[in-house]
This record gives structure tokens, C-alpha cells and sequence, in this order.
């Protein structure tokens, strides 16, 4: 189990970013949140697989359709036992 925080910078916020992040974490079994930021930028938090975590942190560099992702921020966490992931 790893964890990683990640900070997304771009036009990352009103194209479904969050929900397309709660849906690749979905499929590939990674427990966490996501959340928008006040200043434009999306945040998660990534808990699970260390493969299934890296491929989620793949996915944030390209989000989806309509995205814009100028810059991606990961750092690694201590996993907190997150058992869903979660919208914020």
C-alpha cells in the first residue's frame, strides 16, 4: 500500500475532472478523494496498489477530455486506511 497527494494545475476544474479521477480510481481499486482547490487547481489524495496508484498519477497528467493540464505536483504520503474514494 502507498499513498500520494497530488495537485493538478491547468484548466482542470469545470470539464469533469474530478468525476473522470473518481472513475479511473474506480476501476483500477485506489481508495482516496479529490477536491477543486479555491484557486483553480484540483487536489487528490491516492491510496491503494503501488501500480494502480502510479497509473492514477498517470491519469492526472492527461485528465480528461477538455482538460488542460499544465503541471502536475506528487508527493508521497503515509496511507491512512482509506477503504472508498470519495468527491469532495
Amino acid at each position: 500500500m502507498v499513498g500520494r497527494r497530488v495537485i493538478v494545475h491547468g484548466r482542470v476544474q469545470g470539464v469533469g475532472f474530478r468525476l473522470a479521477v473518481a472513475g479511473a480510481a474506480g476501476a483500477r481499486g485506489v481508495a482516496g478523494w479529490v477536491r477543486n482547490r479555491p484557486e483553480g487547481t484540483v487536489e487528490a489524495l491516492f491510496e491503494g496498489d503501488a501500480d494502480a496508484v502510479a497509473s492514477l498519477v498517470r491519469f492526472c497528467h492527461e485528465g480528461p477530455r477538455g482538460a488542460d493540464v499544465s503541471r502536475v505536483e506528487v508527493c508521497a504520503v503515509e496511507p491512512g486506511g482509506a477503504t472508498a474514494f470519495v468527491v469532495r
